[in-house]
């Protein structure tokens, strides 16, 4: 599938299928995530590239990729969150693929979107896929709508009571980040005197790891 084709799919529900060979494919995480994808794309011959903030600068998966950008950031919403970034080391490589690996930007629609714009394959679920599932607000909407059960909630805003939303969901209530996963950006809070500082932390956590820092409630 061209770069075209990929555009084409972007706000449909089909998967996109590339059909020509990637020959060289920066990979937009790091760590063990990074060191396993580059293995397998040295076993199909692949070339890779590798970002990394400051502080990675000396870790083992830079030193074996093919190539190595730094991203010129100390946290990761000034590295591995930075779109315009990841993009900028790609075009600058050479790169004709972008693999996302798992957390930071991999379930990022607009990153993929970007990605697919700059004439490159995304290696992962489609944007809309990614919109569609990615946030778990948008999932569980989805899943209402298909009469599928779904454990009671309701999105943290500026304008939510947050302790009488609690309360209405019963303790007790887990706070969890809309984006990423892994466990980041979630508290179990049993009680009212808990909540606030959850909230707060989770929405930190959130922000730092996904680069999102809206959260919500549930029923635990």
């Amino acid at each position: 599938m061209t770069s075209r084709e990929q555009r084409d799919s972007v706000s449909s529900d089909k998967p996109v299928v590339t059909q020509h060979p990637i020959r060289r494919l920066l990979v937009a995480n790091r760590g063990e995530i990074a060191r396993r994808i580059f293995r397998s794309a040295h076993d199909m011959g692949i070339e890779t590239v590798a970002v990394f903030a400051d502080g990675d600068a000396d870790a083992p998966f830079v030193r074996e990729a093919h190539q190595a950008v730094a991203l010129r950031g100390r946290t990761p919403a000034e590295s591995y969150l930075d779109v315009a970034k990841v993009l900028a080391a790609a075009q600058a490589t050479g790169a004709d693929a972008v693999h996302p690996g798992y957390g930071f930007l991999a379930e990022n629609a607009d990153f993929a979107t970007a990605v697919i714009d700059a004439g490159m394959t995304w290696v992962g679920p489609s944007p809309h896929a990614i919109a569609s599932m990615g946030d778990k607000l948008a999932a569980k909407a989805l899943m209402v709508e298909a009469g599928v059960p779904t454990l009671p909630s309701v999105e943290v805003t500026d304008e939510l009571d947050v302790l009488a939303a609690a309360t209405t969901i019963g303790y007790p209530v887990l706070v969890k980040a809309t984006a990423g996963g892994g466990g980041k950006g979630m508290r179990v809070v049993e009680s009212a005197d808990e909540l606030i500082d959850a909230v707060a932390g989770a929405q930190r956590e959130a922000a730092s790891s996904f680069g999102n820092g809206i959260v919500f409630l549930e029923k635990y």
